[in-house]
């Protein structure tokens, strides 16, 4: 029996199997979770093709999270399908390229706006296109995953300014959805090397400072630690618990040099 056995979730982000969603879409299935899993443009066929090698296929359905059409689509999709939702993970982020790499006075606002959009705003997009789907379960829980914007990082640059968003859209979520029984909830993840993250130029500087410094030692190769907090969050096993961000860092983030 898993924990989230009779739960049903909706799974965005997951590109390849090397995603930090499909980590989580993997331990979800495997603690008893019907899930569906959600693409993008070009990267659709990459997560219909990913979705084959879960433990069990999983229907995927397009979503482009600064489409309102899209987003009502997915959520009628879901209606249709199981007529209530249990949890969403929101496993979205970009910034053009001139949003990162070091050059942080350089990035004009069109793109900035863009990394807001895509990597902050689309929280209370998803959510609020899933609360409906929630409400009819009784209440849920949104889980979605961050790199802690407390510090400034190298080459992160307005990424970091779009998960400062995230984290504060987050605290304001919970504030307005604890009426429903929605709780909402952050993963600030260790650097793991996925797609998104060779995307940072000098994303080796963070495998090294991770290596040497978080107590317990990080493996930028293992989501496995990332998944099962996101599983927790999901599941029943937090009740009481909203608006935080759960560190899986290694213990990186408390550490002063």
């Amino acid at each position: 029996m898993g924990i989230l056995d009779g739960k049903r979730l909706l799974i965005t982000g997951v590109l390849t199997d090397a995603s930090l969603a499909f980590g989580v879409a993997q331990s979800a299935q495997r603690e008893g979770a019907e899930i569906v899993l959600t693409g993008a443009g070009r990267g659709l066929t990459l997560t219909q093709r990913t979705a084959r090698k879960l433990d069990k296929e999983a229907d995927v359905l397009e979503l482009d999270v600064t489409s309102d059409e899209q987003l009502a689509s997915v959520a009628a999709a879901l209606d249709a399908k199981w007529g209530s939702l249990d949890g969403v993970l929101h496993a979205i982020g970009f910034a053009p390229p001139s949003c990162l790499g070091g050059d942080f006075l350089a990035a004009p606002w069109e793109d900035v706006s863009i990394a807001l959009n895509i990597s902050a705003f689309s929280l209370k997009s998803l959510t609020a296109a899933m609360v409906p789907l929630m409400r009819a379960a009784g209440g849920g829980s949104v889980v979605a995953l961050d790199f802690d914007a407390t510090v400034a990082y190298p080459a992160y640059d307005w990424m970091g300014v779009a998960k400062a968003a995230l984290e504060s859209t987050s605290r304001y979520l919970a504030r307005d959805l604890g009426k429903d029984k929605v709780r909402v909830n952050l993963v600030a993840a260790g650097p793991v090397r996925t797609m998104a993250a060779k995307s940072i130029p000098g994303f080796d500087k963070f495998e090294e400072a991770w290596g040497s410094t978080a107590p317990l030692g990080w493996d930028v190769h293992d989501p496995s630690a990332v998944a099962k907090a996101c599983v927790a969050l999901l599941s029943d096993w937090f009740p009481m618990t909203t608006a935080e961000m759960v560190h899986v860092d290694g213990g990186y983030h408390a550490m002063g040099a």
